[in-house]
């Protein structure tokens, strides 16, 4: 395919020659009140649609001059629930991947799971086809909170879902756990915290619930939400018990054994370049960020007719570059070279004070020639990042 497919990523090329790469599986049986992600439902036909239309959409990336030059280092399939491709299915996928970019040998290759979806030998199977890590999405070991936020798997179907992915030899497990839920006290937390870290996962992410744009949640609103002050002791409640066996807080979000950070979500915080599939999906290469198409019909009838179903796209200046370098590398244990932060103070004078004042708050740190948020900072970060931005 030429590349004059590319539409508008026609002439974008990457800076580096090392990249991530995102595919979106949009398909789930039930949509979570919460999630506000580009999902579909399982409707009879449209997930083979989808799975005829990607390879088109990969064969027009591919169009692009610097395939030839570059390699993914990471492959991550999110969603929606991919686990809910069979291995079959699956294994076509990475293979039509492997067929037409190159991708190291050993690529990290992440799976995102529902525990109801999975068994030993579906997980076995992906393997197999070449799934170096999974993520199940676990969210919480309350079987009443499970229900209220929509889940087909309880505490139990979790366990053993965990238990499946262990069995079937897969080199890295991730489990994700929610906090801030409705009707989720410190207690409850604690116990869901305390029974995760006995599996002992590779890899631990944690998000507390925001009401986003584009759920239900975020437009009907929820009954029930725990103050502040109880997020917050949740959010200590994960950290100090996390430490305590021996994981490092690498990202806000994220918690690792040692040697078991996720390659594909450094990509992010690195500010490092990926390429995306698939409905709903963002990229960024070169200086530009786009999405695609969030519906999945939408996307289908674009590549039918040839059409890299890119939605929206935007040309980074360099002061918005910058700033997302910062904030990004702020997010992370590394943090970032400590003149970054002074090249961004020299364009307002103001910020050297409101530094010095978080410093002296004890939510920034520097060591070594490198700046980075404390414990405390990582809890705060929203509203330090707000400040770091008015510059």
């Amino acid at each position: 395919m030429a590349a004059d497919g590319l539409g508008p990523l026609a002439g974008v090329a990457p800076d580096e020659t090392a990249l991530g790469l995102y595919v979106h599986v949009p398909f789930c049986v039930v949509r979570c009140p919460f999630c506000s992600f580009a999902t579909s439902p399982l409707r009879e036909g449209l997930k083979d649609r989808y799975l005829r239309a990607l390879p088109r959409e990969v064969d027009l990336l591919a169009g692009a001059p610097w395939r030839r030059t570059t390699v993914f280092e990471t492959v991550f399939l999110g969603g929606g629930t991919p686990s809910l491709l069979e291995p079959a299915e699956l294994a076509r996928v990475l293979d039509g991947l492997r067929a037409r970019f190159r991708i190291e040998a050993d690529a990290e290759v992440t799976v995102e799971c529902n525990p109801e979806s999975v068994s030993r030998a579906k997980l076995e199977a992906y393997r197999t086809a070449g799934v170096t890590r999974v993520s199940l999405g676990v969210q919480s070991l309350d079987d009443a909170i499970l229900g209220r936020l929509g889940r087909l798997h309880g505490a139990r179907g979790a366990r053993e879902a965990f238990a499946a992915a262990r069995e079937a030899g897969l080199p890295q497990v991730s489990v994700d756990l929610m906090y801030g839920l409705p009707g989720l006290d410190v207690a409850g937390w604690q116990r869901t915290v305390d029974q995760v870290l006995d599996w002992r996962p590779d890899h631990l992410s944690a998000y507390g619930l925001t009401l986003d744009q584009g759920s239900r949640w975020g437009s009907d609103g929820v009954p029930g939400l725990p103050p502040e002050d109880t997020v917050v002791a949740q959010y200590w409640a994960l950290a100090r018990s996390a430490a305590a066996r021996g994981y490092e807080h690498y990202e806000i979000s994220n918690y690792a054994l040692p040697g078991c950070r996720s390659r594909h979500n450094q990509v992010y915080w690195g500010r490092r370049e990926y390429a995306a599939l698939g409905p709903g999906a963002c990229g960024f290469l070169g200086r530009v960020r786009y999405s695609n198409v969030r519906s999945a019909e939408r996307y289908c009838e674009l590549l039918e007719a040839a059409v890299l179903p890119v939605a929206e796209h935007e040309v980074l200046t360099d002061r918005q570059a910058a700033g997302e370098r910062l904030i990004l590398g702020l997010r992370t244990r590394d943090g970032v070279p400590e003149e970054w932060l002074g090249a961004r103070a020299a364009t307002d004078p103001a910020l050297t004070a409101r530094l010095e004042g978080w410093r002296a708050a004890g939510l920034l740190e520097r060591a070594r020639g490198r700046a980075r948020l404390t414990e405390r900072g990582f809890l705060l970060s929203d509203a330090l990042f707000v400040e770091l931005v008015q510059v």
